[in-house]
């Protein structure tokens, strides 16, 4: 790519983009090569991509504020870590925030933090005095363009954006889960796609190619059954296995692919290849928002409570 993947964020907003259909209305299949292809072109691009699109789907399924031509993010991982107090008729946030994709670009985010009476999820202004990205809160080489600090929030204004408990309830939580897993495919498609034309007469290196392309068609097909799924029934208790299962089986593809590209294909491009090189050590990194077994673990769960559905 000729520009920085923040600097395509934040062009891909201006020149509309990233105005993806909402899942649920029929073209999430649409939603989800989008994203794809995002990730194909960068990872960290579609990284924050996913971010911003999660929560213009949210503001939509939520009744929030209008998005307007805000860089928006999602920052919710560890609710705890935040915490809001009513004052003065609104709300306020204080606490650090770990994770934070975006933490330098976006201009908004929807933050969650915990209340007197449960976990909100609120709308707030991240470009301000009130909001600062921790410098040395990231060391990975990967996913390092992504800007993921942690963020510390001083006497923040918060919007509320629906109700206690609103932000994992609702449905969309779901698709959401299900976009990020179409990231991870679009990552794992172009690390693929520099072993495509390597040694093609090698019998191994063929070997490792028909590996790959049997873990990411699998994926592939996985991923348009759910977003065929997310538009007939769309119930948070109705998706829940379903994404559960295609995350699993997309970060298992991407975790083969990334083996088998890089047993066929040694050191070299790893060492020579900066692309190649960056895009899977952001892979790596962004295959763990996985929570690897505790996830296949609710997923044995779905299945042993509700039956299997082979």
């Amino acid at each position: 790519m000729g520009e920085r993947p923040a600097e395509a964020f934040l062009a891909a907003i201006k020149a509309g983009v990233l105005d993806l259909p909402l899942p649920g209305e029929g073209r999430t299949a649409e939603r989800f090569a989008a994203l794809a292809g995002l990730a194909r072109a960068d990872t960290v691009l579609a990284r924050l991509a996913e971010g911003h699109t999660d929560a213009v789907a949210i503001l939509a399924e939520l009744d929030g504020p209008d998005p307007g031509d805000a860089a928006w993010g999602v920052w919710a991982a560890m609710p705890d870590s935040v915490v809001a107090v009513r004052e003065d008729g609104g709300w306020r946030l204080a606490g650090d925030r770990p994770w934070c994709s975006g933490a330098g670009y976006c201009t908004r985010a929807l933050v969650t933090a915990a209340t007197d009476d449960g976990v909100r999820l609120f709308a707030v202004d991240v470009d301000g005095p009130a909001v600062t990205p921790l410098d040395g809160t990231w060391s990975a080489v990967g996913m390092a363009a992504s800007d993921s600090r942690t963020v510390r929030f001083t006497h923040a204004r918060g919007v509320p954006v629906g109700g206690v408990g609103d932000y994992v309830n609702r449905p969309g939580f779901w698709a959401g889960g299900a976009g990020v897993a179409a990231c991870w495919y679009g990552a794992a498609v172009a690390v693929a796609e520099r072993l495509v034309n390597a040694n093609p007469g090698d019998p191994h290196a063929l070997a490792h190619l028909g590996a790959v392309d049997t873990a990411l068609g699998s994926a592939s097909a996985l991923l348009d059954q759910v977003a065929a799924r997310i538009d007939a029934d769309f119930d948070a208790a109705t998706l829940r296995r379903p994404v559960r299962r295609v995350r699993a089986a997309v970060e298992a593809a991407a975790t083969t692919t990334l083996d088998h590209v890089g047993r066929a294909l040694g050191a070299r491009p790893l060492c020579q290849d900066a692309e190649h090189a960056r895009r899977t050590a952001d892979l790596t990194v962004y295959l763990r928002q996985s929570h690897a077994e505790r996830d296949l673990a609710d997923l044995g769960a779905d299945v042993r409570d509700g039956g299997a559905d082979w």
